[in-house]
């Protein structure tokens, strides 16, 4: 099972965070979909994100039913630096006991990480992906990245997991 991550933040300090669940990279469609709702969420400290964001994708995490997990997909970064400075991804690694592989798949470029990070080009698009992963080969985690189902820059699974995040209608 590989499980994809992704949290929303309204203005008022809740965070909605989803998980989709598939089973093969190239998967059209989640086998599952899952979400839970947090309140007075942390604010955004810059640099350090996980800060905000892990607590609501552990939330979430704790209560799925997935023991065999492949992987699991992050919107972010592992590491922010090219000396190793630990990312949201390296940060739910360790949370995991470094069970599981994590990558870190980002629409928007970090500029203090230049060789910890592998660019992706998807369909036609000109401006690629930034992967990052950690306890999986960083060159596979793009591979398995690019694989992933859809014509355009962003995966269909990622896709809709962002448009998911953002419906605020009960689940």
């Amino acid at each position: 099972m590989i499980l994809a991550f992704d949290t929303y933040y309204d203005p008022g300090g809740k965070a909605k965070t989803v998980c989709l669940a598939f089973e093969q990279w190239n998967d059209a469609q989640p086998l599952a979909i899952h979400a839970a709702y947090m309140e007075n969420v942390a604010d955004y400290t810059p640099g350090e994100f996980y800060k905000r964001e892990l607590p609501c994708i552990l939330d979430l995490f704790r209560k799925l039913p997935y023991e065999d997990i492949e992987a699991i997909v992050v919107d972010g970064f592992v590491f922010l630096d090219d000396e190793g400075k630990p990312g949201l991804g390296f940060h739910l690694h360790q949370t995991l006991e470094e069970k599981i592989p994590v990558i870190g798949v980002a629409k928007t470029n970090f500029a203090s990480l230049e060789h910890n990070k592998i660019t992706v080009l998807r369909g036609e698009s000109q401006k690629p992906l930034y992967v990052t992963a950690i306890g999986v080969d960083p060159q596979k985690a793009a591979q398995q990245v690019h694989r992933m189902a859809g014509d355009y820059r962003f995966p269909a699974l990622l896709k809709q997991l962002d448009q998911l995040t953002k419906e605020w209608s009960a689940d």
